[in-house]
């Protein structure tokens, strides 16, 4: 029923329920929602009375037709939509269940999508099909900037799972999008050797970043210098130990244990280990584990340089932090570097390595050198399980990405006086 009672001139009722009135010259609608406590207001976008109210009754009966079927007049933004799910992500990360990383990750993605979709846009009014052309649009080449289709997959992850849980609140009447079918990737042969280095590639790679750690050992080491010593040391450390991302920058002292091992029949004689714990709630798969590496010095002329740093650094600061809880990266400023920083380093890197078809390629820190480990230790003879143990990736992604090098492995063991190498046979 009508809230409004007494009417005035320029005031006409419709269906005893709704008026229509002027506003200027332009006509509008108003209608009182029971069930919402608010009234429904529009411009009905014309200057004559008789098309005013017409209008008005079409949308009256469809404003009717919603209620009945339990729908809301009333709607979030897109915008807001995303706010309130981020503030739950927020959450989730004070609660340890996903990563700083992993939200950063996905605030990236919902902002692709607001660009796309506009901030403004009503949640209720979107449908299943309305992201149907967001690969398209993502993929276009803007600014030299090329999109891959992984990372395009990805966001719509993400996007389905935000709209599933707005949902669930009822804040749409759509539980995901109906993202087109994408061309199957396989992730597990030429694509994937694309994604990572040579054992050339490598040898050149760690050449030049020995060059610039060595800076940090002069006498006349300057601070200034201190955060591309400390990325050269990040990227290194990444080629001899395979972890992801998330887990370097948020590796701390105390996750690094230095442990010496006699040989057996050999007086005086042992080798140097790391032990490297990675805590759960910095893994991607959150599990801890732990894995020993032998020490390439990296760690420790690392550790020396860093805690040289510390010891002046707590001096001039008064700071009581033990450094046990110091990030093994940390740039001098308690934080680990950024991914921007890390990535325009990564950049000089392979130019100044001279590494080739980087344009054709996709390569990129952490990831790529995560691969070449993985990998590396398949060619050199651990099983699935034992790289799964060290890289915490699990048996099942081992053998599904990385089936090619599990192939040429199986083909070496058979035909022990070879090498097989890009579908050929190579004698010993």
């Amino acid at each position: 029923m009508l809230k409004k009672k007494i009417f005035k001139l320029d005031e006409v009722a419709i269906f005893d329920e709704a008026i229509i009135h002027k506003r200027g010259e332009i006509w509008q609608f108003q209608m009182w929602l029971e069930k919402e406590g608010k009234y429904a207001r529009e411009s009905l976008k014309t200057r004559n009375q008789s098309t005013a109210i017409d209008k008005a009754k079409n949308r009256f009966h469809e404003i009717m037709a919603d209620q009945i079927a339990g729908k809301t007049y009333f709607s979030k933004t897109t915008k807001q939509g995303v706010e309130e799910y981020l503030k739950q992500r927020a959450i989730d990360v004070e609660a340890k269940l996903i990563v700083k990383g992993r939200y950063t990750t996905i605030k990236t993605h919902l902002e692709h999508w607001l660009d796309f979709i506009h901030r403004d846009t009503k949640l209720k009014e979107l449908n299943r099909v309305d992201c149907e052309n967001y690969y398209q649009s993502r993929t276009k080449i803007k600014n030299g900037i090329s999109i891959s289709q992984t990372t395009v997959e990805n966001e719509q992850s993400t996007i389905n799972a935000m709209i599933s849980w707005l949902y669930k609140r009822k804040e749409t009447y759509i539980d995901a999008f109906d993202f087109k079918p994408l061309p199957r990737i396989d992730k597990g042969d030429a694509a994937n050797r694309r994604d990572t280095f040579t054992n050339d590639e490598i040898r050149d790679i760690k050449k030049k970043l020995e060059e610039i750690v060595n800076i940090g050992k002069k006498s006349d080491f300057d601070d200034g210098d201190l955060k591309k010593v400390i990325v050269a040391y990040y990227f290194l450390i990444a080629i001899i130990t395979g972890m992801r991302k998330g887990e370097l920058v948020q590796l701390r002292w105390g996750d690094v244990e230095f442990v010496e091992k006699e040989v057996k029949g050999q007086a005086n004689n042992s080798r140097s280990l790391v032990r490297v714990k990675v805590r759960g709630e910095t893994s991607k798969v959150r599990k801890t584990r732990i894995f020993y590496i032998e020490d390439l010095e990296y760690f420790d002329e690392l550790f020396k340089l860093q805690y040289s740093h510390y010891k002046k650094e707590s001096k001039d600061r008064g700071d009581v932090e033990t450094f046990g809880n110091t990030l093994v990266f940390n740039a001098g400023s308690g934080a680990a570097p950024t991914p921007r920083v890390i990535g325009l380093h990564f950049e000089k890197l392979l130019e100044l390595a001279g590494i080739e078809n980087t344009d054709s390629r996709d390569l990129a820190p952490s990831y790529s050198f995560r691969h070449y480990f993985i990998t590396n230790m398949i060619n050199k003879g651990f099983n699935p399980t034992q790289v799964s143990d060290a890289c915490g990736t699990s048996v099942t992604q081992i053998a599904q990405t990385y089936y090619h090098a599990l192939e040429d492995k199986l083909i070496e063991n058979a035909l022990p006086g070879f090498h097989y190498k890009d579908g050929m046979l190579i004698p010993k």
